[in-house]
């Protein structure tokens, strides 16, 4: 490693690694709804309009999962998503 190495700024990119986290727990959230039979687009549409947790199952652990995020966060995720992907 050179001088300049060392003393050269880092970026650190928080937005992303946030965005990749409510990716991913929309993801496990989603799985996990699907695998007990239940429509994961209609739960989570539920949840994220009422604030209710009833609307996710438990099962592995996704209403804790899905609770780990702001609401508010999810919603702006998938706003964004939705923009970015119908330029």
């Amino acid at each position: 490693m050179t001088n300049k190495d060392l003393t050269e700024t880092m970026n650190f990119k928080s937005d992303e690694i946030r965005r990749n986290n409510i990716r991913q727990v929309l993801r496990l959230t989603k799985e996990a709804l699907e695998e007990r039979g239940y429509n994961s687009v209609n739960q989570l549409a539920g949840y994220l309009i009422s604030n209710d947790p009833a609307y996710i199952s438990s099962h592995r652990n996704a209403r804790s999962i899905i609770q780990s995020v702001e609401r508010h966060e999810l919603i702006e995720e998938l706003v964004r998503y939705y923009l970015e992907e119908n330029k």
